[in-house]
């Protein structure tokens, strides 16, 4: 019995001071009654946490996005996430190319130009997806879940405490508001001339006037303590920030290393093939390397760039030199080609044959001599022999 009668006026206390608050809350809305202002650097922090919140939203939804471009394929992630189980292994994009690549090449048959081709590009596609597959790893862990673990963590204990602190001075406020209303009356009341009412009101009113102002004091100690809890727990965003900016660099390092690989990958690819670009090899100011362009080296760094020296083209000045001669030369065949026609001759990788060049011919071609065949042979599946 006892416990049930302190539940009740447990109950009869909580919603009194939840009236209270409405009242305050309301008459304030009103511009019927004064209310606390925060000092000028609470409200700055306040206002800097919230800014934090909201960015920090955007730019971790828009990171899943970039990462995980398919929404299906990002709620079912978060719903097993939230089930605190892995989420099943899922093929993506460039590796579903890259396998339709291989079969296509394996039906239309490995020794072929085209089906070869398919296979080489094939491989190259799984290779980008497992690239893939690393930065989405990578930055889901140092860069996506640090900023949740601060929307869901951090700025909930933030904004608990600023709601606890709002709380705290609508008490405050209401009890200034009673206090105030206690005295207007007791002064009403002493400048009554009945006797009477002198003794018996002027009392209560006394005693109003005693029990708000200590009221007014606990209510004022309890918001100037959760004043300085909230002012505590916002500075901490500053720390925040220096976290945060140390994971955007892990970010931007996996992203670099994501597109070091993508473009080596494809370097190696562009060399199997022998797909450089006819108007490049027939440059006469361009170097024996591929050109790169700048932003592209800088970010990759000199260590990746270096990679690319070991590429074997055809000199641009050999060739033409060979091409205003009338002699020949040793050439050696970096790829497999079936001729396209009777005009052209077949090359298998690694075998040596004989060009030289005809007055008329096409800038990208030369003609190939394998003892008595004899036809044109692309420049860009050549390395000439010194």
């Amino acid at each position: 019995m006892n416990i049930m009668d302190f539940n009740v006026k447990k109950l009869a206390a909580d919603a009194g001071t939840f009236l209270s608050r409405a009242v305050q809350f309301t008459e304030e809305k009103l511009g019927q009654a004064e209310k606390t202002e925060l000092d000028a650097h609470l409200e700055n922090l306040l206002s800097k946490a919230e800014c934090t919140k909201i960015w920090t939203e955007k730019i971790m939804k828009q990171t899943e996005v970039l990462l995980q471009p398919n929404p299906n394929a990002r709620i079912e992630e978060f719903v097993y996430e939230k089930l605190d189980r892995k989420a099943p292994s899922r093929i993506n994009n460039p590796e579903l190319l890259g396998q339709y690549m291989i079969d296509a090449g394996t039906e239309f048959g490995p020794g072929t130009a085209y089906g070869n081709a398919l296979i080489k590009c094939g491989e190259t596609q799984k290779r980008i997806g497992t690239a893939d597959r690393e930065l989405i790893q990578t930055s889901a862990l140092n860069f996506l879940t640090p900023l949740r673990n601060f929307i869901e963590g951090d700025y909930k204990t933030i904004a608990k405490e600023r709601k606890l602190l709002q709380n705290k001075r609508l008490d405050l406020d209401a009890a200034k508001t009673r206090l105030k209303k206690a005295k207007a009356a007791e002064t009403k009341s002493s400048q009554l001339n009945s006797a009477r009412l002198e003794g018996d009101s002027i009392m209560i009113w006394a005693e109003e006037v005693t029990k708000s102002e200590q009221e007014l004091r606990i209510t004022q100690s309890e918001f100037d303590r959760q004043a300085e809890i909230t002012r505590l727990l916002l500075e901490g965003i500053s720390s925040t920030h220096a976290h945060h900016l140390r994971c955007l660099n892990d970010f931007v390092e996996a992203q670099m290393t994501y597109y070091a690989q993508c473009y080596q990958y494809m370097l190696d690819l562009q060399k199997q093939l022998g797909s450089f670009p006819s108007n490049y090899l027939s440059n006469n100011n361009q170097t024996s390397g591929t050109p790169v362009p700048s932003a592209l080296s800088n970010a990759i760094g000199p260590s990746a760039m270096a990679s690319t020296g070991s590429l074997v083209i055809p000199s641009p000045a050999n060739l033409n030199d060979l091409k205003e001669s009338s002699g020949s030369r040793k050439a050696r065949v970096l790829y497999d080609y079936d001729a396209a026609n009777s005009t052209e001759l077949s090359l298998l990788a690694d075998e040596v044959i004989t060009v030289f060049s005809v007055v008329g011919m096409d800038s990208d071609w030369l003609m190939g001599e394998r003892g008595n065949q004899k036809g044109k042979v692309p420049i860009t599946y050549l390395e000439l022999l010194n």
